[in-house]
């Protein structure tokens, strides 16, 4: 039977997890009026992840396993996962750490059923540290100013939306990927759904910070202008201030008959302007990069073995 839903869920080194996973998406396919599959993709993992994955699709046919090369990160496991998605309606994004309860796929597909192509999960509450809670919330103001999309607040990635959401952001090929940010890009009739997010039923997150933050670059730098606007205001208010000084020099000079003396004055203008072309630099560097990556025109990901409905059909 083909499948109306598909459950998409990336995982890197969730063997603690594994089975509380499964067994509350069992308890799901097992009572839904739904004919549902689930996406299993393997961003790497060093502990056995894969082996569980595989060993649970060769065994139940409702789930398939996709077993990348190599850690691609999370954002290109969840894109191997929705190109993998056979579903005609809708997929679920999801991750493995049952933060983000599966149940509420109940809630959602109603949604769906009332004309949404978008039903993104917005956290009411969060049970982590304060620090990073902190963090995302600052970052996701800052982002909503900035970017010229409206992307909600408090939403990432965990959603339902429909095949043909699916389908543009299969044909989207940023080599940056923020998903969350692409699928409020393409539009359609979009809504949230208030939750509250639990604590990892097991094991430590495998967002570091240096994830986090480039996760923050990726959603900057491809919804944003103000970056590099930010250069072309800086290099105005330099000049701003140049005039000005200039200006107080002359003055001095022709009508007190006072030049400023020492190096001070001298040290001050370097380091401002240093400090302002070094920035610009940096930015202009982003972009570039960026481009770089994006030029060479590699696939996302490399797929090192998968499983569907049963059978290896890749590896």
């Amino acid at each position: 039977m083909t499948p109306q839903v598909s459950f998409v869920i990336p995982l890197y080194n969730e063997s603690e997890v594994f089975p509380q996973l499964i067994g509350r998406i069992n308890s799901i396919l097992n009572s839904s009026p739904l004919a549902i599959e689930v996406v299993l993709v393997d961003d790497g993992s060093r502990d056995n992840t894969a082996d569980q994955m595989l060993q649970l699709s060769f065994t139940d046919k409702r789930y398939q396993s996709v077993v990348l090369a190599r850690n691609y990160g999370h954002q290109i496991a969840l894109s191997a996962g929705l190109a993998a998605a056979t579903a005609t309606e809708a997929i679920m994004i999801i991750d493995g750490d049952l933060q983000d309860p599966p149940e509420l796929i109940t809630d959602f597909y109603a949604k769906y059923k009332e004309g949404y192509d978008v039903v993104y999960a917005v956290r009411k509450k969060r049970k982590e540290g304060m620090l990073k809670k902190m963090s995302y919330h600052i970052f996701y103001r800052i982002l909503k100013r900035i970017s010229y999309i409206d992307i909600p607040l408090d939403s990432g990635d965990f959603s339902l939306v429909s095949r043909r959401i699916v389908d543009v952001l299969n044909k989207m090929p940023e080599e940056s990927r923020y998903i969350r940010g692409m699928r409020t890009w393409i539009g359609f009739k979009q809504i949230g759904v208030e939750y509250e997010r639990d604590s990892r039923a097991a094991g430590d997150s495998k967002y570091s910070f240096k994830k986090l933050l480039q996760l923050a670059h990726n959603g900057i730098f491809n919804f944003s202008e103000f970056p590099i606007k930010l250069i072309t205001n800086l290099g105005l208010i330099s000049i701003l201030i140049s005039v000005v000084y200039l200006a107080q020099t002359l003055i001095k000079k022709f009508v007190y008959h006072n030049v400023p003396q020492g190096f001070t004055a001298l040290l001050f203008a370097i380091v401002l302007f240093s400090g302002v072309q070094l920035l610009s630099l940096g930015i202009i560097g982003e972009y570039v990069l960026r481009i770089f990556f994006q030029v060479k025109g590699r696939p996302l990901y490399v797929v090192k073995k998968k499983v569907r409905e049963s059978e290896e059909i890749s590896g």
